[in-house]
Order: structure tokens, then sequence, then C-alpha cells
């Protein structure tokens, strides 16, 4: 068997290499995920920045922590505790102490956003003067790096100042340092500070202050800014590449498993032959598992080289779109490889084994059909498998409806559920090839006769080249729709939600100070809702600690200026004893009292005084001031007293705003400006996700019809003989791909549709703007390309097979 199979794979080479090919590059997208996804899984070890220097730091709570049945639990808190003053007093008493301070700085021609600091912290990084003196008075200030010089004066948010002095700069900040004095009004705030002390008598200072760490050595890194960037890095690219991974499995499992059943059930006259001179059913399936083993060894260890070659250009071009890190390289891991070579195997020895043992069964006679129409598309096997996978994807949708619609609406279910659905129907395609395809080629003429009948008479050949099709077509319609109706509904949200004429954001990242505040409420003619960002945590089932984002608000205000989506209660209601809640939390009724921690993870127990519905996920939790302790206002919404007009408000809003660098917008501009979908990262991890998958479907696509038309030799110089001229069959080539096209990208549609209805009555359900988009350019876009591969695809081999004399060609060995 292994001799035969041997000389199978050289007389059948076209088939075989289009096998391999496929193959190989499943492989290669496998091991190019595996080795991303192991990459991602640690983080090298960061060195202290600000503090690498400084002997200790004592940081002051920023973490709670709650005891349950289940054991401690843990979330960061939204705004950290400052340390103690009994506990500075204690520490002041064994050396010195230096409050450390960080504040944003926005000045006109810097290099993007600046941040403050007292200059006596600058010897811990350390920071050491190159020109120029330390700062002495409000208005002097040291910067880092080279873009300014001593003598310079720059005009900030806090006010103009004279630059009298420069550093070098580390690399991790753009600095600028005011006097201690200065910086102590620019943020009162302390939330740490360097004790010049011992260690273990610092340690025993701070015995009893709830929260308190002391820092030194590698744990020094806990001091500078966002020190679980890392972990944060490393928690959104294993969800970018367990996503991708997970979608370029399921598409090169898909097609490969397609393509080798493809290439075995071509060959079904030819097992009839072998039966007729003496070969068991057994011989035929070990001689097909044979063939398989051999490509499938040969390509599985081809894709895993052509993998280990790709994934560093993945890891750099991730890097350069800011989806990872600066630091994020492929690593050495071994095992995605060893999944990888032994996936590809055993799915390429798995696409045989039900086309295999039909191939055993073939009988003797049928080597004596000249037609090669197919019988019995539909297997037994293929019609369980199918309703099998339709029917889990029913119940499924409807469990998840009935009991938690809002999981529909994340990315690893509206990501996954696809999948279900686009096996079912590759499964069960056989059965609308021929009512679709008699529906799509209603053309006049023979050529149009003549296509019809050949793609109804072949409906395993076009179901299995519509495959690649049905899932590029319904990948792109599933994912892509899924994104822009969650989006288009979270927009319809905030839109509705939004009664404000004016909103007047911070600028950056910072924060309004009071004076600032102050203006805008003294605008004649506006009612000014002034709002903070802020958390609230919640124990849930006793054992999950949850949190959920906050907006600190003045009721009355807010219900000036917002039209918040209650479901029941008023906001009116909201005081310094209150908390207005949505339907997503487990005590979500007006008048219950729930027990929460605050933002600095204070403890208390809230009256419920309104409920909001669940919507898209984005309606938070509303507070009063006195519950956000240490939240600052960065945005407030602005609405028009009767008889205001708008011009002379938004003018004053401007002259208000100005001195701390805010921005004055309508409505309009600022719902534009905070639409769903326009962050960049987003986009760039979709078009990962996508682009592998679909590059990888299209090149299928291509190699599929490259084999199922070099398998219609002898047909095509049948037509030939029969009087055709070789540019009416090319004609007809180009319309059987296009109407494949047809019927794959009918199918792919009808999936997405049904996927994006799951996703419309999980919006319904949440009380959420409900509309379905589907992507048509995107979609259009993507048929259009399959349509161009496939015609070229098939045109191009008919071409090259038509040179050829058509007795020549009739007479050809199968």
């Amino acid at each position: 068997m292994l001799s035969l199979a041997l000389r199978t794979l050289r007389a059948r080479w076209i088939t075989f290499a289009g096998s391999f090919t496929a193959l190989a590059l499943g492989v290669a997208l496998l091991t190019v995920m595996g080795l991303a996804l192991a990459s991602s899984l640690d983080a090298p070890a960061r060195e202290p920045e600000r503090f690498a220097a400084a002997p200790v730091v004592v940081k002051g709570a920023d973490t709670l922590r709650v005891p349950t049945p289940n054991g401690e639990k843990t979330e960061e808190l939204a705004h950290p505790r400052a340390v103690p003053a009994a506990t500075v007093a204690k520490l002041r008493r064994l050396g010195t102490v230096v409050e450390d301070r960080s504040y944003p700085v926005r000045a006109k021609g810097a290099p993007g956003e600046l941040t403050g600091h007292p200059w006596s912290t600058a010897a811990f990084a350390p920071y050491a003067l190159e020109a120029g003196r330390a700062p002495r008075a409000d208005d002097e200030v040291v910067v880092s790096g080279d873009w300014t010089r001593p003598g310079a004066r720059v005009r900030t948010d806090h006010g103009t100042v004279r630059v009298v002095g420069t550093v070098a700069g580390r690399g991790f900040e753009h600095a600028v340092f005011h006097t201690d004095a200065r910086a102590a009004v620019l943020s009162p705030a302390v939330v740490q500070l360097v004790v010049d002390a011992d260690p273990a008598a610092v340690r025993e200072a701070v015995r009893g202050a709830g929260g308190v760490r002391v820092l030194t050595g590698d744990g020094l890194r806990y001091a500078d800014a966002d020190p679980g960037r890392d972990s944060e890095a490393l928690t959104a690219m294993n969800a970018l590449f367990g996503t991708a991974g997970g979608v370029s499995a399921f598409v090169s499992v898909f097609v490969v498993a397609s393509t080798f059943a493809f290439a075995v059930d071509r060959r079904r006259r030819e097992f009839g032959l072998l039966r007729t001179a003496g070969a068991t059913p057994g011989q035929i399936r070990r001689m097909v598992a044979a063939e398989a083993l051999l490509v499938g060894v040969l390509a599985s260890a081809a894709g895993c080289a052509l993998g280990g070659y790709a994934a560093p250009s993945l890891a750099a071009w991730v890097v350069d779109v800011e989806l990872a890190p600066g630091w994020f390289t492929i690593g050495d891991a071994d095992w995605p490889y060893h999944v990888a070579f032994w996936t590809g195997l055993l799915v390429a020895l798995s696409g045989v084994v039900v086309a295999s043992w039909r191939a055993g069964r073939t009988g003797p006679v049928q080597a004596l059909r000249e037609a090669s129409a197919d019988s019995g598309a539909m297997t037994r096997g293929r019609w369980l498998c199918g309703a099998a996978l339709l029917l889990t994807a029913g119940v499924t949708l409807a469990v998840a409806l009935l009991g938690g619609p809002g999981d529909l609406l994340h990315r690893k279910t509206y990501v996954s559920r696809p999948m279900l659905l686009i096996t079912a129907a590759a499964l069960l395609a056989p059965l609308v090839v021929r009512p679709l395809t008699r529906l799509l080629t209603w053309l006049p003429g023979a050529i149009g006769m003549l296509v019809r009948e050949n793609a109804a008479a072949g409906v395993r050949r076009t179901a299995a080249v519509a495959a690649p099709v049905l899932v590029t077509v319904a990948l792109a319609g599933s994912l892509l729709g899924a994104t822009t109706t969650l989006d288009r509904a979270g927009a319809t949200e905030t839109r509705e939600r939004t009664t404000a004429a004016f909103v007047v954001t911070a600028a950056g990242d910072g924060a309004f100070d009071a004076r600032t505040l102050d203006r805008l409420r003294a605008v004649p003619g506006a009612w000014v809702s002034a709002s903070a960002p802020s958390a609230v945590y919640v124990l849930e089932e006793g054992v999950a600690l949850v949190r959920s984002e906050a907006r600190a608000v003045d009721p009355g205000a807010l219900a000036a200026t917002a039209r918040l989506p209650l479901a029941a209660g008023r906001v009116t209601d909201l005081d310094d004893g209150s908390v207005v809640v949505n339907e997503e939390w487990e005590r979500h009724t007006v008048g219950q009292r729930v027990r929460v921690w605050l933002g600095d993870g204070t403890e208390r127990t809230l009256r419920i005084a309104a409920v909001m519905t669940t919507g898209t996920g984005d309606n938070g939790v509303y507070v009063t001031p006195a519950n956000a302790p240490g939240a600052r206002a960065d945005r407030v919404d602005v609405a028009l007293a009767d008889g205001a007009d708008a011009r002379v408000v938004a003018a004053g809003l401007e002259r208000a705003v100005r001195p701390a660098g805010g921005r004055v917008l309508t409505s309009e501009q600022w719902l534009s400006a905070t639409a769903p979908g326009t962050e960049r990262t987003t986009r760039y991890g979709l078009l990962l996700v996508l682009g592998i998958a679909l590059l990888y479907t299209g090149i299928s696509l291509a190699n599929t019809m490259v084999m199922a038309t070099s398998d219609r030799v002898r047909d095509l110089a049948v037509l030939r003989l029969a009087g055709a001229t070789r540019w009416q069959v090319l004609r007809m080539v180009g319309a059987e791909s296009l109407t494949v096209v047809a019927v794959g990208a009918v199918l792919g549609l009808t999936v997405a549709a049904l996927n994006l209805a799951g996703m419309w009555g999980a919006l319904a359900l949440l009380s959420a703007p409900a509309t379905i988009t589907l992507p048509w350019s995107t979609l259009a876009a993507v048929t259009a390309a399959c349509a161009v591969l496939a015609t070229a695809s098939a045109v191009v081999p008919a071409a090259l097979a038509l040179r050829r004399p058509a007795l020549e060609s009739a007479g050809v060995r199968e």
C-alpha cells in the first residue's frame, strides 16, 4: 500500500500539492499564533524607575482586601489612600521624609504629556542637573530632556514658568520639577513618601496602619506610575492572541479537513477501478491513510518552519501599531511547534477518515459509471453532525437569551458562536446547492444551461469549493457586524442619555481644579453639572468582589443635563446615603440597602435610590461626591437656561476653561469624539483576527479551485469535441466559479444574519437600542476578492489545459 500511495502521489501531484499547501499554511498559522500566545504569558522583570536610588518608599493603601468564605478577594482602589498622619509623624522621627507628588502638566512645544514632581524627589531616580540650577521660586522649573533650555519661558496650564535647569531624560517620562512648596499647591494629595531610614525600623513604624506598604529593592517598582501596566499588557495580549488563535485554529482545521476530504472524494472512480482489480476495502483505506500520513508529516514540518520564520514579523507589527508594549518579542517556547505539528497531522488523517471509509465501500460497478453526477451527497453522518451542530447553536442561543443575554455581547461569545453555524452550514450545504445554483444561474443560452447543470450535478464539488467563501463571508459579517452593532447601540445609548448643550472636558487625562469649576458655574445662562470618575465595589453572592465604574455627581444638576435610562426610581432621590445602580447588580430593587466599598476602600451601606437598565454594559453607577473621596471632576455637562444664547454661553465657557487648558464641545462634537469603536487598538486587533484568517481562506479558495479544475480536464476536452470554442469553455468555467462564490456568499451571509439576530435579541432584552448592522461594503469587497481569486484560479488552469489538443486531453489517464 505504501508503494501504491507513492505512485499515486506522483500521478496526482496537483491534488496532493493543493492538500500540502492547505495543510502547510494551516500549521504555519497555528505555529505563529501559538508562539505569539506563549510569548505573552510572561513579561520581563521591570526595574524600578523613579525610585531606583531611594532607600525606602512607604506607599498608602491602594488595594481593597475583602475576606470571603473562598479566601481573600482583592481589587485595585480607584483612589489610593494617603499615609495616615500619625504614621508620617512616626516616620519623621526615624529620618528624613520626602513627600512624593505627581500631576499632569501641559505646555506648548512640549514632547507630549508632561508629569510634574517636587524637586526633592529628583535625586531618587536619580536625575542629575546637566545645565542650570535647582528651582527656588514658584515660577521656576527644571525639565527633563532637550526640548527646551535654561532661560526659556514656557506657558503651561499652571501658569507661565521660567526654565532654570535641565536634567537628562530617563526614558520613562517627561518630567517637570517645581519647588516642593509649589508642587504641594498643585497636588495636595500625598499617597507615598520616601524615608531615609532602616527598612526594619520603617516596617515597625507602619505596623497597624491598614494597607500601608513598605517598598525596598526590586519592590520599589511598585512606587512607579502604573506599576501594573505590564500585567495589563499581558492580559490584553493574551485576549488578542487567544481570540486570533481560536479563529485561526478553527479556520485552518475547517479548511484542511474540507480540502483533504474533497481530494479523496474526487477519486471515487479510481477506487472503484481498484476494487474491480481485486483491492479490498481495508487496502483502499490503508492506502488513503498512508497518503494522508505522507502529506501530513511533510506539510506539518514545512508549516512549523514557515510559522517560526513568520512569527517575529507578527511580533514586530503588533509593537509598531502599539497593540503590544515595546519589550514584546517572540520567545523560545517549544510547545507551539508540537501542538501545531501534531494538530496538523491529526487533522490531515481525520479529514480522510470518513472519505476513506466511503472509498472502501465503493463498489466495482461504480468504475463503469461514465457520469460524474453526485448521488447521496448527504450521508447519514453528515446529516447527524450538521443537525446536531445546528441544534446546539439554537439551544445555546435560547439558554443565553433566557439566562444571561449580556453574555452574548462579550467578545469571546460573538467570536466563537459563528463557528458552530459555519460548520453546520458547511455540512448541510449540499441540501441547498441545487436550488441555489438554479436560482443564481438564470443565464440564457447553452453556457447558462451548462453552468446550472454542472453545478447541480457536482453537488459535493460545489459545496467543497464554496466552503472557503462561506467561512470568509460568515466571519467577516459576524465579527464586523457584531462590533458595529454594539458600537452603534452604545452610541445611541449615550446620545439618548445626553441632554446637555455643551460638554467641557479636561485636557488629556487631567481634572479640573476648584477655581476652574467655580468659573464655569459663574457663566451666565449655564446650568453646570460636574462629574468625577470613581468606582464602587460590591460583594456578590458572598464570594465575588465586583468593581463597577461610577460617576460622582450632584443629583439636581445631573437631572438637568442628562436623561438616565431608569427602570425604577428617580435620580433626584440620590443623596449621600444612597446610590443609583443598574439591573446587573445582584440587588437592584429601589429601597434595598446594599453593602459597598467606595473608591478609597471605605465601607458603606447605601440605599438604592434608582435602578437603570443594563443596556450594552456602559450604564455604571452614580453616587454623590461625598461617596467618592479623592475623585476629581474631569467632565462638566452644561445645559442652557431659559432664554440663554448658546453662542454667548459657549464664549463664556471658553473663557472660563482657557487657563486650565480644557475643551468646550457641543453635545454633537462630544458624542462624535467619544463614539465607541474609534480606538486605534480595537481596529488593529480586529484587523489581526480577521486579516490572518481571511488571507488564509483566500489562499485556500484559490488552491481548491485549482484542484477542482485540474480534475475536469477530460470534461473540458469533451466540450471542445462537441463543438464548443475555447472562449466558450473558458466563459463557462468562469461563470461556474462565480456561481460557486455566490453560493458560498449566500450561505455565509445567512450565517452572519443568524448570528446577528441572536445579538439583536440580547440587546432587546437588555433594553438597549437594537439595530442590526451588516458591514455591506466589507462583505461586498470580500465577496469580490473571492470572485476574482476563484475565477482566476479556475480559468488559468483551464486555459493551460485547453492548449493541448482536445483528443489528447479527452484520452488522458485519471
